[in-house]
């Protein structure tokens, strides 16, 4: 594992223009086929304005992030707070950065993680633990 300080930030994941077929094929893969994620009709009569992606959508955007920087295996805690709702049309921009170092065994990072709408909405924050294997 690559040595990193506190401010180090990852790579950044981004995905555009978020559909409402997108929301429909993540209902197919995780299950989650609440219909306020994919019928105006239900999702409008709820109060919504729209349809909007689930939060585990979104928290599989962010998990991209830890893993584009560190191997899976190293991942040892992984959470995440849901903070606002992603539109048709939404861009997700994820972001990581470290928080802290462990210099003692086994040494790792605490990390901390952002993802926000193009428009600047903080959609889900998370926070991860990441262990050195050696």
């Amino acid at each position: 594992m690559r040595e990193l300080a506190v401010g180090d930030e990852g790579p950044t994941i981004r995905v555009d223009d978020l559909s409402r077929p997108d929301f429909v094929r993540y209902a197919g893969a995780s299950g989650d086929f609440n219909p306020i994620h994919y019928d105006e009709p239900h999702a409008t009569s709820a109060g919504n304005k729209s349809v909007f992606g689930q939060g585990m959508l979104t928290a599989g955007i962010l998990s991209n992030v830890l893993t584009e920087w560190f191997d899976i295996g190293c991942i040892t805690r992984f959470e995440t707070r849901f903070t606002g709702q992603v539109w048709p049309g939404d861009s997700v921009i994820a972001t990581g950065e470290v928080v802290a170092v462990s210099e003692d065994p086994p040494s790792g990072y605490e990390l901390s993680l952002t993802a926000e709408t193009d428009d600047g909405r903080t959609v889900i924050t998370g926070s991860a633990t990441v262990e050195q294997t050696d």
